[in-house]
Order: C-alpha cells, then sequence, then structure tokens
C-alpha cells in the first residue's frame, strides 16, 4: 500500500476512484470521456455537481456556483477583472508563492495593487496580523492556505470591504462562512476532484459590475453562471469525478466531520515533530497548516537516511517543493489517519536509531 502525500494533484477516496475507473469504460453506454457536455446524462452530473457545492459548503442564498478551467491561476485573473469597480485599488495580503501570484496578475490588468502585509521577510512562515486595511479599496484578496510554506488563516480576515480569497488547497477540509465572501475560487485538485475543473462561488450581487475596459466574454463570471457553467465545454471528467467526491463526502458526515478527522491528522504529526529531537517545524506554531505540514531535520546530513526509512515504508510525495527543501506532508481530505501513523511510526523509529 502507499501512502500518498504528495501536494499537487489529489489523493481521492478509493470508491471514487473505481467509480470513476468504471465510467470511462461505461457511463450509460458512452464512456464519461466521450459524453456530449449537452447530452442531458452529463447535464445532470453538471446540475448535481452544482448543488452538492451549495450543500457541503451551505452556500445561502444570493450566491451562484460555477466550474471553469485555468486553475486557480486563471482566477488570479478573473478576480481582478471582476472585482474591479471605479478606483480600480486593491489590497492584496502576500503569504507566499500563490498569493504573490495573483498579486503581479492583478497589476497586469490594471488594478493599483496595495500590499497591506507581507510574510515574506521571514520566508513566509507565518501569517501577517494587525495591519490596517485602506476603505478606498475595491476589494481584498487573500490566500487561505499556503501549500509551499506550510501556513494557513484560521480566522477569515476581518472588513467591510468585498473579501475575496483563493482556497485552492484548503476548501472542504473545514467549516467556513460562505457568507463571508463575496468570490470564491479553488483549483479541484486537492480536495474536490482531479485537476482540470476550477470552482467558483460568487454572491450574485457582484456579478456585471466590473468597471474594466478588458473583459473578455469568457472572463466574465456573470456570462459563466448564466450559462450554467456550459459557456463553452466544460472539463467533463473533472466535473464527475469531483461529483462523486462531493456525494462520497456528505454521505461520510460532510465537512464537518471531515474537519475533526483532519484536525486529528495534523496534531498527530505536528506532535511528532515536536517531540522528535531530530526534527522541526518551519513555521510559527500558530499559523501552521492543516494541510501542507512542512519540516526538516536539524542534521541534514541524515536526509539520505531518513529518505530510505520512509519510501521503504510505502510513503510517496514527501519531498518539499524544490524552493525550500526539507519536508511536506500534506494531509488532504482523503488520506487517512493510518497514513500519518505510518509516518509518525517512521520519525519515531528513525529518532530512536539516530538520536
Amino acid at each position: 500500500m502507499k501512502h500518498n502525500f504528495g501536494a499537487g494533484p489529489c489523493i481521492l477516496p478509493q470508491d471514487v476512484f473505481k467509480q470513476a475507473s468504471e465510467a470511462v469504460l461505461d457511463f450509460n453506454g458512452l464512456s464519461i470521456l466521450e459524453v456530449s457536455h449537452r447530452h442531458k446524462d452529463f447535464v445532470a452530473v453538471m446540475d448535481e455537481a452544482l448543488d452538492l457545492v451549495k450543500k457541503a459548503l451551505n452556500v445561502p442564498e444570493g450566491y451562484s456556483v460555477a466550474y471553469l478551467q485555468g486553475g486557480a491561476t486563471l482566477g488570479f485573473t478573473i478576480a481582478a477583472l471582476n472585482m474591479m469597480r471605479e478606483n480600480k485599488k486593491a489590497g492584496y495580503l502576500n503569504t507566499g508563492t500563490w498569493a504573490s501570484g495573483a498579486i503581479k496578475e492583478a497589476k497586469k490588468v490594471g488594478v493599483n495593487v496595495n500590499v497591506l502585509a507581507s510574510s515574506e521577510d521571514k520566508g513566509f512562515t507565518y501569517i501577517p496580523k494587525g495591519y490596517d486595511i485602506p476603505n478606498d479599496l475595491d476589494y481584498f484578496h487573500y490566500t487561505s492556505n499556503n501549500t509551499i510554506y506550510g501556513t494557513q488563516f484560521h480566522e477569515t480576515p476581518k472588513t467591510s470591504l468585498p473579501l475575496i480569497c483563493d482556497m485552492s488547497s484548503d476548501i472542504f477540509s473545514k467549516e467556513i462562512n460562505i457568507g463571508d465572501f463575496d468570490l470564491i475560487y479553488a483549483g479541484a485538485q486537492k480536495n474536490l476532484g482531479p485537476a482540470g475543473a476550477t470552482l467558483y462561488i460568487v454572491k450574485d450581487e457582484i456579478l456585471g459590475k466590473s468597471t474594466s475596459p478588458f473583459l473578455p466574454t469568457y472572463l466574465d463570471l456573470k456570462q459563466h453562471v448564466d450559462k450554467e457553467s456550459m459557456l463553452n465545454t466544460p472539463p467533463v471528467f473533472s466535473v464527475y469525478v469531483a461529483m462523486l467526491n462531493l456525494k462520497h463526502l456528505i454521505a461520510n458526515g460532510g465537512v464537518k466531520a471531515k474537519e475533526i478527522e483532519n484536525n486529528a491528522k495534523a496534531a498527530l504529526l505536528y506532535n511528532e515533530i515536536d517531540a522528535n529531537p531530530l526534527f522541526f517545524g518551519t513555521v510559527e506554531k500558530e499559523d501552521r497548516s492543516k494541510m501542507n505540514v512542512t519540516f526538516k531535520l536539524h542534521d541534514e546530513s541524515l536526509s539520505e537516511h531518513f529518505d530510505k526509512y520512509w519510501k521503504e515504508a510505502g510513503i510517496v510525495g514527501l519531498p518539499g517543493h524544490r524552493s525550500v527543501g526539507g519536508y511536506r506532508a500534506s494531509l488532504y481530505n482523503a488520506l487517512p489517519l493510518s497514513s500519518v501513523q505510518v509516518l509518525v511510526d517512521v520519525m519515531k523509529e528513525f529518532g530512536i536509531k539516530h538520536g
């Protein structure tokens, strides 16, 4: 058995993999890979996939859900264009690579970006606090979880401005109040489904109000909402698997139950990191991510030996991002607690033999 701690394309429940694989061969007589997105069978899938998001996250009235393509990287641009108003100014928090990317893309489309706070001074190892938010901004943007550096917002920033969030790596991992946000976007490939689809949850009242002189049809969220995610051919397979995964999530206690399990997984691993003298966590304790646990060896000369240990235990995807090194254990929804226990046992044994 492999224990997949990889940070990129998602780990999903085995039942979902099985159902998805069966549909590749036979989805009501055709493969899900070849069925027309206009066929009633897939229209029903899309409708259910949209409705299940609302059910799983308790999306209130006055919000719409859409599945697009392009990943959160395109979401950087879509968010900036759709939220641009008369001031053409916005506030951003810079907490890592993806937040920096959002800032860069907003500037490219004409937003005067005010970086209200940044944790770059300490290698993005903490979440900024105590910053001021001017009231003349069109919107406020942040990234809820930072996969590369292992930090996470544990409270939603308080602001009277329209609030935008890139939730790619922690959506569906914990309960959130959708009503706090005007726009949420999230790549599917962490907790929702396979790469290829990007989820948008948008307050209806912000649609169609952009003042950008450049807003192509495909980048206009109102167009996608009006067309019920069928403006062009959607990512059929990714949406189908997301639908299966949402059904599985809801049938097994929903987001609330998953949050309890995710908290337990993170606590188990962080407790070992803190107790084992060979390892140390790389971010401030109060800002530690429950999705991406980053840690290093005090003595990096032991790396080759430790790598041998975890690989022999069937663990994959543990190396840290190439820009920071060390180790990163991604604890996405479908990773079982038993896999985290395997990693913890490996660390314990390694600590006994090399401590």
